[in-house]
């Protein structure tokens, strides 16, 4: 039987902001989001979140359990949002605990740096900011693939902590791994930065294993960031997270509710904006969409068992593989932002976490995970 717990509250980063939050009222439907009258309402007997803390590997750099992956709102799955709702969302965040955000120059590209910058000014000394360099990117938006030369790097970090506000950028990640750039001159490069003082961690997103490691004799590795969710196990399977472990490196699962799908609020019939990236996924076809439900199906059961919704359930998996795993869940709206946040009250027992895998293993998922001109670029 599953059971729910309560936990040790943390309320360090989550005093009342009467004067600075806004009114996110109906926040602009984005991405994984969908209209509240087709939610299923949680349980009004299930306690709300109580945010708890983890250190990310063996940095001593604590961050709540689940932080916040900010590119939603302003790329990726269509328009962006509405800057009043999306820093009503930031706020609504950091009141209830989240002290962990992520955000990069890509995403805009540039305004969503700007955005964070905006939002969390006034709370600085609570949240932890993560940012990534990596990509070529002209002032004017349009791009050139990758670039991850030092002076590149130097240039895209000077411009990041002005479009922050801040002084010093808590984790630096490299975006995507730059073939034409060896990984010590990146990692010697963002070492120089945090002697500065514009640096406080050193980061990868999408990285190989065997670039983990040489990365980190350069400069110690806070986090490793890559896509990892019940249906993308690919870091378990290619020795990242393995390694992660080996090296006392903290994990960040990006898009740990499979770009939505594992919310259980998509099927064959659901529709996407014209600029949302799912339109082109080969994992979010009509056939892979009837094939992976089956998936969603193992998470209500789940769910249902404990009085959750299957997006709990997903994030409580995650949190539940290693106590340095720290996913990034986005959204525009409230009521997901408190759903997201309720799977910290959500204990999985050993049995749980078995009989799940045991389930899921006869579940084979349907598609690649990206389209594959960007998947081309992971695993560097």
């Amino acid at each position: 039987m599953i059971h729910s717990t309560h936990v040790e509250r943390d309320d360090s980063a989550n005093k009342s902001l009467p004067d600075l939050l806004l009114d996110p009222g109906e926040l602009t439907t984005l991405g994984l989001d969908l209209p509240l009258d087709d939610y299923t309402l949680l349980d009004p007997s299930f306690p709300k979140a109580q945010m708890q803390k983890r250190t990310l590997g063996n940095s001593g750099l604590k961050v709540s359990a689940l932080g916040y992956g900010a590119m939603g709102l302003s790329s990726a799955y269509g328009p962006a949002a509405d800057r009043k709702d999306a820093i009503a969302i930031l706020r609504a965040a950091v009141e209830r605990g989240v002290t962990l955000f992520d955000t990069a120059e890509a995403y805009g590209p540039f305004t969503n740096e700007e955005l964070l910058g905006e939002a969390l000014a006034p709370f600085r000394e609570q949240v932890v900011i993560a940012t990534k360099f990596g990509f070529g990117i002209n002032p004017d938006g349009t791009r050139y693939g990758l670039d991850s030369r030092p002076e590149h790097i130097r240039q895209v970090t000077d411009a990041a902590l002005g479009r922050l506000r801040i002084e010093s950028i808590d984790i630096l990640y490299q975006h995507r791994v730059d073939p034409n750039v060896p990984i010590e001159d990146v990692a010697g490069t963002v070492k120089e930065l945090i002697q500065q003082g514009k640096v406080r961690h050193f980061g990868l997103s999408e990285a190989s294993a065997k670039t983990i490691r040489r990365a980190h004799a350069v400069q110690p590795l806070t986090a490793v960031q890559s896509e990892y969710s019940l249906w993308t196990r690919d870091p378990e399977r290619n020795d990242v997270l393995a390694t992660c472990e080996a090296l006392g490196i903290g994990f960040v699962p990006f898009s740990p509710l499979g770009a939505g799908f594992l919310t259980g609020k998509i099927d064959t019939t659901t529709k996407f904006d014209a600029k949302d990236f799912r339109n082109i996924s080969p994992r979010f076809t009509a056939d892979a969409r009837t094939a992976n439900a089956a998936l969603v199906g193992l998470l209500k059961r789940v769910a249902e068992e404990k009085r959750a919704t299957p997006a709990q359930i997903a994030l409580a998996w995650l949190l539940a593989q290693k106590p340095w795993i720290v996913p990034i869940p986005g959204t525009t709206k409230l009521h997901r932002l408190e759903e997201n946040l309720g799977a910290v009250n959500v204990t999985l027992t050993p049995d749980d976490l078995r009989e799940i895998e045991e389930a899921a293993a006869k579940i084979p998922v349907k598609g690649e995970r990206l389209p594959e001109a960007v998947l081309a670029l992971t695993n560097g």
